[in-house]
């Protein structure tokens, strides 16, 4: 299981949230390009790289911190946030990006998002799955929708979705275990590759989503508040 560091950005800050909300932000670092560099040096191979400023203005706004990280280090970074029009693909890819992430534009915007799957293949665009009471939420997560997370990613994989992101918001940054259920739910009942996301909180946790069959898992919070070490992750790469 590949294990997927997250730098979420506001402000060219590296922070994190509680459950998606702006108003819960913690700065831990100024400069992202020193944690990724950190993350190198110990070993990591990935990176989750969010745009929280682009995800709520619905365009990318940190393009350049996406820039500065691609230069900087060899991480594989997947990026996320904001990316809702070719435009901003095309700016993604041209600072660095390994893979995108689409999230509310799969919602609003499926036939442009296929159009992404058909032109870059499933293996450059990810599908983003955040849900709450598993309804999927866009923009940031600052709206909601009636679509089932469990049926959308099914209806995505028919259009040739390979890999999904997939967080229960009310497991983010809350430290107190990831959605095995629902993680469960949907490695039975799709062929994806799952990257769980959110609530991670212990080495413990990456095992356990290991041993139920995800693809990879990002990890946040349990990193900055030194509930893993970058050692321990070393050592489990």
């Amino acid at each position: 299981m590949r294990i997927i560091p997250a730098i979420d950005i506001i402000d060219g800050n590296c922070v994190r949230l509680t459950k998606g909300d702006y108003s819960t932000k913690k700065i831990y670092n100024q400069n992202p390009v020193e944690i990724a560099k950190e993350l190198e040096d110990n070993g990591i191979k990935y990176l989750h790289l969010v745009d929280l400023d682009g995800a709520k203005s619905k365009r990318i706004v940190n393009y350049k911190t996406l820039e500065s990280i691609a230069n900087q280090t060899n991480l594989e970074i997947d990026f996320g946030g904001g990316v809702k029009s070719n435009e901003d693909l095309k700016t993604a890819f041209e600072a660095g990006a390994s893979k995108i992430t689409g999230g509310s534009i799969a919602v609003q915007d499926p036939e442009l998002f296929e159009s992404w799957l058909n032109q870059y293949g499933g293996e450059k665009i990810i599908l983003g799955a955040d849900c709450a009471n598993r309804k999927i939420a866009t923009n940031g997560w600052t709206e909601s929708s009636e679509l089932d997370v469990v049926e959308f990613i099914q209806k995505k994989e028919k259009v040739g979705v390979k890999s999904v992101i997939c967080t229960d918001i009310s497991k983010d940054g809350m430290l107190e275990g990831p959605a095995m259920q629902l993680y469960k739910e949907i490695i039975s009942k799709s062929n994806t590759s799952l990257i769980a996301s959110g609530g991670v909180s212990s080495i413990q946790d990456l095992l356990d989503l290991r041993r139920i069959g995800c693809e990879a898992a990002i990890i946040g919070k349990a990193i900055y508040e030194n509930k893993i070490t970058l050692k321990e992750l070393s050592e489990l790469c």
